[in-house]
């Protein structure tokens, strides 16, 4: 007997539910927060699909633990099939509709664990914002007086003192002063920063596959954390090809004809994952020493390309690393 498919819109307080039985009639059903679970508690196991969104995966694992098979789509997969005006039954109808299409593709469910890790990353993320956004205003503040602040948060640190003197002889009390609290401000962030980054070193020394990723050349702390998290089971990847095309590391295609032309890098995918690889990747090019296939890339590429096809082979190793349960072995020196 085929197995009854449920697509379902979340949301905070109503939640719209969309199938069809073995006798081809549509059932459209309005659930309010508190009812969602008695329903599936009373439903025989079902195909329960749902965007990839906002609290999917806390219902995920409430469904699951029922004995309900949870598939959450991406969003691009569910939008085409949104049919004239997009209320929470179209958008319902549209999930039901693509998990049935053969090539939506499903995102993994998330442990709780991972969705921790993930929301200490934005927790910093935010904060690291919040930090370049202060810093700024007291770099542009000063230079309007005539004192000049290095970029970069260290080295502004170390100027920061004599700059704080200059101003101290030069400008008003009521600047002085207020200058000295949005420096405190910043070292305030700084140590919730730290605290955070505290936190995900525990995590990573508990986690066998966060060691394994940091032994990566160019995979530290931030990006060992974020990659387990994300990826969860990396079978759920065909190759590191794939992976790294999921992430949005290699070129975009455009073609007619039969000519099929090579762009930039898609960027597509996990925005955070791809940026921490592609710093890795900038850290290991500007080292000295190189292999001898990056200094054989440097000489005929340019450098930002060096940079994108390092980052694309960091994101296949990791996947090689995750999904074969192994330790990263360095290539012999030539």
């Amino acid at each position: 007997m085929k197995q009854l498919v449920i697509g379902m819109d979340i949301a905070k307080t109503v939640f719209q539910l969309h199938s069809v039985d073995t006798n081809g009639e549509v059932k459209r059903l309005k659930l309010q927060r508190n009812e969602v679970m008695p329903f599936f508690t009373q439903l025989a196991p079902a195909i329960v699909a749902m965007e990839a969104c906002g609290g999917a995966h806390e219902w995920g694992r409430k469904l699951s633990a029922l004995g309900h098979q949870v598939k959450l789509l991406a969003p691009k997969s569910v939008r085409p099939f949104v049919q004239r005006n997009k209320t929470d039954a179209a958008d319902a109808k549209a999930i039901w509709t693509a998990a049935q299409q053969p090539e939506a593709r499903s995102v993994v469910l998330k442990t709780e664990h991972q969705q921790v890790i993930l929301a200490l990353h934005r927790m910093r993320e935010q904060l690291m914002k919040f930090r370049i956004m202060q810093t700024n205003a007291l770099r542009g503040i000063l230079y309007e007086f005539g004192i000049v602040l290095p970029a970069g948060y260290p080295a502004l640190t170390k100027a920061w003192a004599s700059a704080l003197v200059e101003a101290s002889e030069r400008l008003p009390e009521v600047l002085v002063v207020s200058l000295r609290e949005q420096w405190a401000r910043v070292q305030s962030l700084d140590r919730e920063m730290a605290v955070i980054e505290r936190r995900l070193t525990d995590s990573l020394r508990r986690t066998e596959q966060c060691k394994r990723l940091i032994e990566i050349p160019g995979v530290g702390l931030f990006t060992a954390t974020a990659a387990v998290a994300t990826i969860g089971d990396a079978s759920t990847f065909k190759s590191g090809r794939e992976f790294a095309s999921w992430l949005g590391l290699v070129p975009r295609q455009t073609g007619t004809g039969g000519r099929v032309r090579q762009h930039g890098i898609s960027k597509r995918g996990n925005v955070y994952l791809r940026t921490l690889l592609m710093h890795g990747a900038r850290a290991i090019v500007a080292r000295r020493g190189h292999s001898p296939w990056l200094e054989a890339l440097l000489k005929r590429r340019p450098y930002s390309v060096v940079v994108a096809a390092l980052a694309n082979k960091l994101a296949r190793t990791i996947w090689a690393v995750l999904s074969h349960g192994t330790r990263f072995n360095a290539p012999a020196p030539a």
